[in-house]
């Protein structure tokens, strides 16, 4: 269901050359992960065996036991319903192999044999094995079992009802271009490593960056599972290390240093993959520079024409967060919002550069404005100029409360910069009157006086002092068009066009932690714990603001949310709101997430001639709306396919 599949990697207790031992350890493991319903178990390299069997690997009675315990698998795998993948070696035509063993449903699906087999330092595979490279049987590589041909090799990629996937074998990964890159290339989206990686320090992260690689390289989801200590520690000690890697991201890893005897569960989502690989051209070009090989590989029917109903995984056990812009750990929060910061004053100070120009602010002790003012004040430091050059306007109207207006004053003071006041009430007031307009009337026209005055004062200003306006809005905005068509949509350049509500309170939090304008920091605390309003309508009687903009247009981690996954891996309504429904559970019913998930997607099609010429703004995250990079959509489009399945969502 959704492009989920559930896999599993499995470690059992072995002794090593008790065959009969290992496959009974091997089948409970297979029976526990039967019961989660995963549609595949993966086992580490060798694992019938061991693989610390060294010269037992030449005894014809081990290769015998270890034959008998693959059929004893193969058998128990009649009434399973998952894919088995196990090490054991395999001999064929006077040539032992180091193989990982496919099985399904009661039958041998394919061998695949280990292509680098290391030799140097501690290992000596090649006193044992052959690689993959030394097959000398016919082109086809099959050899029979109990009556049927089986093909062998590496190069062989298993479907699995839809899913495409195949396997390497320890050392696999470590060569400089390694299997699984070219199993990618063929259409593989899920790539599997048994091994038997031995523990040292440091290896570890090393390992890790290697699975973390390969998965970004071959855009894939990337399955690692290694033996566990109870291989033999005559010299080494294996760790038992396994992760779960989707496209350069660590899903799933298991979180003992030396471990053994455990089964890992994750699910799967390959419409992640599948949506990258539809929108990357260099992989597909990539593809073509490869033809030769990606062509001469062999495809195998897991199935093999049978009809048997899967598990069908509902992607429980997929870890959703529920605010994907932002990291889940407090030390990468920052350093992500660090980063950012640094962008966004790199790309300021570039245009600042060009036009020669001071920049101009309207600052209204809002998160979004208090950022761009930071990122402002910042450039200038980078720069060399003096505080004072920053310009920095408040407007107050009707809506402004003293909170705002106060913290707006200390916040433009702490950084150094002399305020400049221009009330635009008489003005606004003066134009409704011109218009016929009701004051009384507080509708769209009573609020967008309001933010088109201030962008109007804000670009005169900027002619009589050579200034650049840097507007202050976000992409949360940006996306939901709600923005004032020519108010506040507009400036001469956009600091924060590329970053979602969601994080913004968090970006200006990272400022005060590193304390970069440590005379603002009450200040902007106060700021980050203000209602999101855009003050248009006046406060209540003891001067708070009544006009909270989520009372209008739904909570922004909905909007920010659905706008990750519509934009960043183009999933349906349907699947937004099945992870969503999960994320937010507890938090908002399913009605209302269908209530806002149906305003988020009207307002992102009929609002999208704003974005048509929206500002410039340096892309700092995965997700943009710029009409000149990430999004080309027409101003037109209709909505109604995406509103309907949204109809029948409830």
């Amino acid at each position: 269901m959704f492009d989920f599949y559930r896999v599993s990697a499995a470690v059992p207790d072995i002794k090593v050359g008790d065959t009969i031992y290992n496959a009974n350890r091997i089948i409970e493991k297979i029976d526990k992960s039967e019961k989660y319903e995963a549609q595949l178990i993966a086992f580490p390299e060798l694992a019938v065996t061991g693989y610390t069997c060294q010269d037992l690997f030449f005894e014809e009675s081990l290769l015998k036991k270890s034959d008998a315990a693959i059929d004893k698998i193969i058998r128990y795998s009649e009434n399973i319903k998952q894919v088995i993948v196990v090490g054991a070696p395999v001999k064929i035509e006077g040539h032992l192999y180091n193989a990982a063993y496919v099985i399904f449903a009661g039958r041998l699906c394919g061998i695949t044999i280990k292509t680098y087999l290391p030799n140097q330092n501690e290992f000596y595979e090649k006193r044992w094995f052959d690689s993959a490279n030394d097959i000398t049987v016919p082109a086809d590589k099959y050899i029979f079992y109990k009556g049927y041909k089986i093909p062998f090799g590496n190069d062989i990629i298993y479907d699995l009802n839809g899913l495409k996937f195949a396997v390497e074998i320890c050392e696999d990964l470590w060569a400089p271009i390694n299997p699984g890159t070219y199993y990618s290339l063929a259409g593989a989206e899920f790539i599997i490593n048994i091994s038997a990686s031995n523990e040292v320090i440091a290896k570890r992260e090393y390992r890790r960056s290697l699975v973390l690689g390969a998965s970004a390289r071959g855009l894939c989801n990337y399955l690692y599972v290694s033996a566990g200590s109870s291989e033999s520690t005559q010299d080494l000690i294996f760790s038992g290390h396994s992760m779960l890697a989707e496209n350069g991201t660590m899903i799933n890893e298991n979180t003992d240093f030396i471990a053994n005897d455990y089964l890992m569960m994750a699910d799967i989502d390959l419409g992640k993959i599948r949506s990258d690989r539809l929108k990357n051209k260099t992989f597909k070009d990539t593809i073509a520079m490869n033809r030769a090989i990606v062509s001469n590989m062999r495809t195998v029917d897991v199935m093999g024409g049978r009809k048997i109903k899967l598990p069908d995984s509902d992607g429980k056990y997929y870890i959703i967060n529920k605010h994907p812009f932002i990291p889940s750990s407090k030390n990468r929060r920052l350093k992500r919002c660090n980063e950012i910061f640094d962008m966004q004053v790199g790309g300021l100070v570039k245009r600042l550069k060009v036009t020669g120009c001071k920049p101009i602010v309207g600052v209204s002790g809002g998160m979004d404005s208090t950022l761009a003012l930071l990122v402002a004040a910042k450039a200038l430091k980078v720069m060399g100029k003096p505080a004072t050059d920053l310009v920095a306007i408040t407007m107050p109207a009707f809506g402004t409360t003293g909170r705002t207006y106060n913290n707006s004053l200390e916040l433009i003071k702490g950084l150094g910069a002399e305020p400049i006041i221009i009330d635009i009430k008489e003005a606004c007031i003066q134009h409704l009157k011109d218009l016929g307009h009701d004051l009384e009337v507080k509708d769209i026209a009573y609020e967008n006086t309001q933010a088109r005055e201030r962008t109007q004062i804000l670009m005169d200003y900027a002619n009589m002092v050579n200034g650049l306006v840097v507007g202050t809005g976000d992409l949360s905005e940006l996306a939901l068009g709600w923005c004032t068509y020519n108010g506040d949509q507009m400036s001469m350049y956009g600091v924060n066009g590329s970053i979602p509500k969601t994080l913004v309170r968090w970006m200006i939090d990272s400022v005060i932690e590193n304390n970069i304008f440590p005379e603002c920091k009450n200040a902007l605390k106060d700021i980050i714990n203000t209602p999101i309003s855009p003050e248009l309508l006046p406060p209540d009687e003891e001067g708070n603001i009544t006009q909270k903009t989520e009372d209008s247009v739904g909570p922004y981690e909905l909007h920010d949310f659905f706008l990750y996954y519509m934009m960043r891996f183009n999933y349906t309504p349907s699947k937004i709101f099945l992870l969503a429904g999960r994320a937010f559970d507890g938090i908002y019913t399913r009605e209302e997430i269908h209530k806002w998930m149906k305003l988020f997607y009207r307002r992102f099609f009929s609002q999208q001639y704003k974005r048509s010429c929206m500002p410039d703004s340096v892309k700092v995250g995965s997700v943009a709306l710029s009409p000149r990079g990430d999004l080309r959509m027409p101003s037109d489009a209709a909505s109604t396919i995406w509103l309907d399945e949204i109809e029948k969502l409830l």
